[in-house]
């Protein structure tokens, strides 16, 4: 007989929450919170200097930017990044 846990496979409660259950939070949230006052107090923090929120405005008003990878770099690796995507 095996003893071992099952920790595999699909299980309550896992995963991203449901969107019908997003929305059913965003209407709950909205009811207590004032939008124009959260980004009322948004803009305030930015005035002061908060760098959180800075980020947050410009993550949201002109999205993030693109991460890149240096191929070139052979730090820690010794594979030629190069040489794997190259098509014949």
């Amino acid at each position: 007989m095996d003893n071992r846990k099952n920790n595999g496979g699909a299980r309550e409660g896992a995963g991203r929450p449901k969107k019908a259950d997003e929305l059913k939070l965003i209407e709950k949230l909205d009811l207590l919170i004032d939008n124009d006052k959260v980004i009322e107090t948004l803009g305030k923090q930015i005035l002061k200097g908060d760098s959180r929120a800075m980020n947050l405005y410009f993550g949201y008003r002109y999205g993030k930017p693109k991460e890149s990878v240096d191929i070139t770099s052979s730090e820690g690796l010794n594979i030629n990044f190069k040489d794997l995507i190259k098509f014949k």
